[in-house]
């Protein structure tokens, strides 16, 4: 055996013996104990129900002073935002299905609660378009409200009755008694 040859097995023990000293590295910080709470870093952050509502604040006060513009673009940004907030927690809602039922019940009821808000804007951006005479573009957001949320529903009945007074359809629509 040469000299290399036994040099190798000692530099790897040697290297060894190093890496184990070292303190140990990690990429993402230490969880910070404390209540959940106190952990709400994205409250902040336009990513959250109060970013949104934030954002939909802006679009009613623009409403306000009648500058649609602005109001089209808050009501736009506003549906997307709720939109994600509604899919990332129907997501991880979905995740969590079976294992922990808590998280799960939790997680769907942020999803609808963002589903109702972007269903709201949608609405909100519908009348504006209306405003602004351009039926053809409430329409389809209309629509997408009555899907959402049923026919049924108050959010709903409201979007069919600016389809009826638009006239994109023709026959009144009554609630059903149940």
């Amino acid at each position: 055996m040469n000299f290399i040859d036994r040099l190798i097995p000692l530099a790897s023990l040697a290297m060894g013996c190093s890496l184990a000293m070292m303190p140990s590295v990690s990429a993402q910080p230490e969880a910070v104990q404390g209540s959940s709470s106190e952990l709400r870093p994205l409250q902040s952050s336009i990513l959250s129900m109060s970013g949104a509502s934030q954002v939909m604040d802006e679009a009613i006060a623009a409403i306000s002073a009648k500058d649609y513009e602005v109001a089209v673009s808050k009501l736009q940004e506003a549906r997307q935002v709720y939109n994600q907030l509604s899919n990332f927690h129907l997501d991880l809602a979905n995740s969590f299905q079976g294992l922990d039922n808590s998280v799960y019940d939790t997680e769907r009821r942020s999803a609808i609660a963002a589903g109702e808000m972007r269903d709201t804007a949608t609405y909100r951006l519908a009348l504006v378009h209306r405003v602004q005479e351009k039926p053809e573009l409430a329409v389809p957001l209309l629509i997408q409200v009555i899907r959402s949320q049923s026919p049924t529903s108050d959010l709903g009945e409201k979007a069919y009755q600016q389809l009826l007074e638009i006239g994109f359809v023709s026959r009144e629509f009554t609630r059903p008694n149940f």
